[in-house]
């Protein structure tokens, strides 16, 4: 895992008691372990997160640890704080990329995003960045993937767990992930962007469309478009 830098650096505000003592309460319980992850249905995962702002404190490198391990044990590529119950704009991110996967899945080194936002962004030369259409599960949507369109290239904006300004564009499989985690921060779960038709349970990804992530052949036998 990359180094991702120190946590609860003096990038933030004063803590709020209440709220830091209960997410210490919360980790307390796990101790080492993991985090049950929420799942939909759940009103945490339909409410904005509030803007993080330091109310934890010195929890906070606990919280990002646990979700750490939450993430990799679930296994995943992200995890929000709303996915664990923790109502703020918190999200970790880490793969390991797949080289040569044609959904340009490059590595995407661990990291925290605090307060993130992203906006599409240009490609080489002023071209438009386009968008592409996969398969995407989530780790709160247990046995479950749809195809998504979503932004090629972004703009990803905001703060890492120091306080320190992030401003950088991703582009392929690590754009798709911090846009995932974004929606989440936002209320949002990846079922609200993608096509309801292309809906299928895991096994039946893997027994149908696992012999290449292209979507198209499911867009014909399932009778989507791919936007």
């Amino acid at each position: 895992m990359t180094d991702p830098g120190p946590l609860g650096g003096g990038g933030w505000g004063a803590p709020d008691p209440e709220l830091r003592d209960a997410v210490a309460a919360l980790l307390d319980a796990v101790g080492d372990g993991v985090l049950p992850i929420v799942q939909a249905g759940d009103p945490v995962l339909r409410t904005p997160a509030a803007p993080y702002t330091g109310q934890l404190g010195d929890v906070l490198p606990r919280l990002v640890e646990v979700m750490r391990r939450t993430m990799h044990a679930a296994p995943g590529v992200g995890l929000a704080a709303p996915q664990v119950g923790i109502g703020l704009a918190v999200a970790v991110v880490e793969d390991r990329g797949a080289p040569g996967d044609p959904r340009e899945r490059t590595a995407l080194p661990f990291r925290v995003l605090v307060n993130p936002d992203y906006a599409p962004a240009a490609g080489p030369g002023g071209a438009d960045g386009g968008r592409a259409a996969f398969f995407e599960g989530c780790l709160s949507v247990h046995g479950w993937q749809a195809v998504v369109a979503r932004h090629r290239r972004v703009r990803l904006t905001g703060q890492d767990a120091t306080g320190a300004p992030v401003d950088e564009v991703l582009a392929g499989w690590p754009a798709r992930i911090v846009q995932h985690e974004t929606d989440h921060l936002r209320g949002e779960l990846y079922l609200d962007h993608a096509e309801p038709r292309s809906l299928t349970s895991n096994d039946n990804l893997l027994r149908y469309w696992s012999a290449s992530p292209d979507p198209r052949p499911a867009a014909e036998a399932l009778g989507f478009p791919l936007g």
